[in-house]
């Protein structure tokens, strides 16, 4: 990938969809950050009184002690990105990123706004070829004092409830950048927000904040998330028990 600069031409031909990016700005945006304080106060309201958010664990220690860090969780709904967000305090969220699917969270204008100004997405292109987005990625884990960056190795959202075997991305970005993982457990998310429905339910989810493993081949990700899941849910994971190693 190029070497984006501010201060030159370059910058007024950068798409739009990653301009509110650190990595090309050099500093925050003002304008991302205005919004990310009132989304912050919107999804207070909304997961106190609309959705219960009861979160079991610790980020303070975790913050102080990581600044860079990939966050790993099950996916079973589109809730489960701005959960997270709201599971994690306001402060941290300048540092917070998430890789987020192009086709959906950019695809139109209040997507995109959306998307950049309130959940500092990432794009990813499905369909990528060519290794952008993974160049992106490593270049943001490697350039940047402080991120942490929202990843569902799943890869899609689950079909049955169940998490099913991890896709092997979060593991070539582990490795490549020597970022540690932090494992996520989001419990009652696709009750709230099953596939295929519009909005979410009112009711209770629990995130659990678990152990931060060191970087990883994803088979032992995979087993290291499962060994810590099942003693909060024994009924979590699906029967299949290949890991995919598809990026």
């Amino acid at each position: 990938m190029r070497d984006w600069k501010y201060d030159n031409e370059q910058w007024t031909q950068l798409p739009t969809y990653l301009k509110h990016l650190p990595l090309f700005t050099r500093a925050h945006d003002w304008t991302s950050m205005f919004f990310r304080f009132a989304w912050s106060i919107y999804l207070k309201v909304v997961f106190t009184f609309y959705i219960r958010l009861k979160v079991v664990g610790d980020y303070h220690s975790i913050y102080k002690k990581y600044p860079r860090l990939l966050i790993i969780s099950n996916h079973g709904s589109h809730l489960d990105a701005t959960s997270i967000a709201a599971s994690i305090p306001s402060q941290y969220w300048l540092d917070l990123f998430i890789a987020a699917a192009k086709d959906y969270f950019f695809s139109n204008a209040f997507f995109t706004f959306f998307s950049q100004h309130c959940l500092g997405a990432i794009p990813i292109d499905r369909k990528d070829r060519k290794g952008e987005a993974i160049n992106l990625i490593t270049r943001m884990l490697t350039t940047m004092d402080r991120i942490w960056l929202i990843l569902f190795p799943e890869g899609t959202r689950t079909p049955d409830g169940k998490i099913h075997t991890f896709k092997r991305g979060v593991s070539v970005f582990a490795e490549k950048t020597k970022t540690p993982i932090l494992l996520l457990f989001l419990d009652g998310n696709t009750k709230l927000m099953p596939k295929g429905r519009p909005w979410a339910r009112p009711g209770k989810l629990t995130i659990y904040v678990g152990p931060v493993i060191p970087p990883s081949p994803i088979d032992q990700v995979y087993k290291a998330y499962k060994d810590w899941v099942i003693t909060i849910n024994p009924d979590a994971f699906a029967d299949d028990q290949t890991v995919n190693f598809d990026a």
